[in-house]
């Protein structure tokens, strides 16, 4: 087994945290090894799918010479002769004598022979049925290849497949689409203080990770159904034992929330114990959330399911989403490791000693450069709401003004892009 798969038995709370660009790394090797297999679909039932192959059409884009306006495609000097009509959809007979035109209609063919197109508009017609005008200069039509060559790789796998992808597919010529479907994911939320309406109080708080984490998930390519979502488990390890059976034998990838650390109420360690899991990841050296894991367990048919544990904190959550979660979905998709792009502080961000330090920061719409935002603590959202992404301090280090640093983003939905 390679180094980027290896995974590691169960283990106490001294286990030492991976280091969390090592982390990313662990868990998009392991989850491109459980990718599921192509499928090959019709372009119009692949939505939200994820390409296995590269998009290239069959045929030069467009096809043929293809008129781009209404008008006459004529050959030689004027005035012209009108000998036929070409309509979109129809083959075009060669003009094969000067002083001859055909009508033309947007999207036609464009006939062998012809040395221009002169505009309906543009054009005039003489009391003896003769056309006149003067073309423009420029060809009024499209050239077989202009927009793409037969072969040519327009979209490369991995590649998200929306309306766009789609529309592309068909307009190349492809009847089936090599894909992979998007994985299934359940969530189970850990503990007896949540409420799940109404005013927290009374030494209880409102659960926020159930309602939100699925949109989260969502936006990372994962199908997740309302019956998916469990809120509350109780705190005791029979319950959490039973959820996640019940989850596993549904979805490929069951989250969780709270449980991750080893105090009297934390019965995740336990129950993947029982339930014979292996971690990928235990424990991540990053701030906030460390104690995030990731867990594998194999079936007996060999389908592979993981378990991902994100600490209770609604902060830290998200960040062992972006940590743990969006690489690992990336690769059960076929996708590479996502990119961090890079962002240029606009304020200071202090460091987290040894750990990575996740920062929430917004980009400025004007000079595009990363402010912090406030109220971030690991149990806070009002930061979240307001932020594009995570600011990556790596570990030893803090970030200055000015200084250039790999930005998280926030996920989006397909098609979307970075504000």
């Amino acid at each position: 087994m390679s180094t980027d798969t290896a995974v590691a038995p169960p283990a106490g709370p001294a286990t030492p945290p991976v280091d969390w660009n090592r982390a990313r790394a662990l868990v998009h090797s392991a989850g491109r090894a459980a990718a599921p297999p192509v499928r090959h679909l019709a372009p119009a039932d692949a939505d939200g799918c994820t390409l296995a192959a590269g998009l290239a059409p069959v045929t030069d884009l467009p096809a043929f010479p293809t008129s781009s306006v209404d008008g006459w495609a004529v050959r030689g000097p004027a005035p012209w002769r009108v000998v036929g009509r070409v309509l979109a959809g129809a083959p075009a007979p060669a003009l094969t004598t000067d002083g001859t035109t055909v009508e033309i209609a947007t999207g036609a063919m464009v006939p062998a022979g012809t040395a221009a197109i002169l505009r309906i508009e543009e054009s005039t017609r003489t009391a003896d049925g003769l056309v006149t005008g003067v073309p423009r200069p420029a060809p009024e039509w499209r050239l077989p290849g202009e927009e793409a060559r037969a072969g040519e790789e327009l979209v490369p796998a991995g590649t998200p497949v929306d309306p766009g992808v789609i529309g592309l597919a068909a307009s190349c010529g492809l009847d089936t689409l090599a894909v992979r479907r998007p994985p299934r994911a359940a969530l189970l939320v850990f503990g007896d203080e949540l409420l799940t309406a109404g005013p927290p109080g009374a030494g209880r708080v409102r659960d926020a990770l159930g309602p939100s984490v699925p949109g989260w998930l969502r936006r990372y390519g994962a199908a997740v159904a309302p019956a998916d979502v469990v809120v509350p488990v109780a705190d005791t390890r029979a319950a959490h034992v039973a959820a996640l059976r019940a989850a596993l034998d549904e979805a490929e990838l069951v989250c969780t929330t709270g449980g991750t650390m080893h105090g009297p109420v934390d019965h995740l360690h336990p129950a993947l114990a029982e339930l014979g899991a292996e971690y990928v990841v235990n424990t991540v050296a990053v701030r906030p959330g460390f104690p995030m894991l990731l867990a594998r367990l194999t079936r007996a048919d060999g389908a592979v399911r993981f378990v991902a544990g994100l600490p209770g904190n609604p902060q830290s959550a998200v960040v062992a989403l972006v940590s743990l979660v969006a690489p690992l979905l990336a690769g059960m998709q076929g996708r590479g490791l996502p990119h961090l792009p890079r962002v240029t502080l606009a304020a200071a961000v202090p460091g987290r000693g040894a750990y990575t330090h996740l920062a929430l920061v917004r980009l400025d719409g004007t000079d595009g450069r990363a402010h912090p935002v406030p109220h971030v603590g690991s149990s806070m959202l009002r930061g979240l709401a307001t932020a594009d992404g995570f600011a990556v301090i790596p570990p030893g280090d803090a970030g200055k003004p000015g200084d250039e640093v790999s930005l998280v983003p926030l996920p989006l939905l397909p098609g979307e892009r970075l504000r």
